[in-house]
């Protein structure tokens, strides 16, 4: 990859891959891994579910906000958690040196994924369906991404794949 554009940056609703793929596309790609939602526990010495259930979902997403803007990483596969997207400040510095890859992956098959919606230590409202955060979250995921791999019906592996045939594409690998 180019000096300037060191890192893939995996963003996506919660369900989408981002951790798993991440980890086999770091090995393919020899880059390093680190997921920020693993950052923010170590760093709050708590669960996401403890940060959402002590304070707020605001409160959670202001903690991954400063995670974000403090992560200084290069060769990196990042796996964001999904409301980073909520930052603009948090998404234009993980650009600043990173390729954007946006997991696109549809409503039932997330709801196939993530059985423990309501403590699993997301950054929304209370009275906020799955559908409504998909919803609410989509058009952000799709304004920051460089690229968009549709992983609903893809191995991950084959996500894997996409994303190094369009880094190759774009001369980054």
């Amino acid at each position: 990859m180019s000096e300037n554009l060191s890192n893939i940056v995996l963003i996506g609703m919660p369900g989408s891959g981002k951790s798993t793929v991440g980890v086999i596309l770091a090995k393919m790609t020899s880059h390093d891994f680190v997921d920020t939602d693993v950052l923010i526990q170590t760093l709050a010495g708590r669960s996401l579910q403890d940060i959402v259930d002590m304070e707020s979902h605001l409160a959670l997403r202001r903690i991954e906000e400063d995670v974000l803007l403090g992560l200084n990483c290069r060769n990196h596969v990042i796996a964001t958690g999904g409301s980073a997207v909520y930052s603009h400040a948090a998404m234009m510095h993980l650009k600043s040196n990173g390729l954007m890859v946006f997991l696109d992956v549809d409503l039932s098959t997330l709801e196939s994924r993530v059985i423990d919606f309501d403590t699993r230590g997301l950054a929304k409202r209370p009275d906020q369906s799955f559908a409504d955060l998909l919803h609410e979250r989509f058009p952000l995921y799709t304004k920051y991404a460089d690229v968009t791999v549709a992983c609903s019906k893809l191995t991950q592996e084959e996500v894997c794949a996409k994303i190094i045939k369009a880094l190759r594409g774009r001369g980054l690998i």
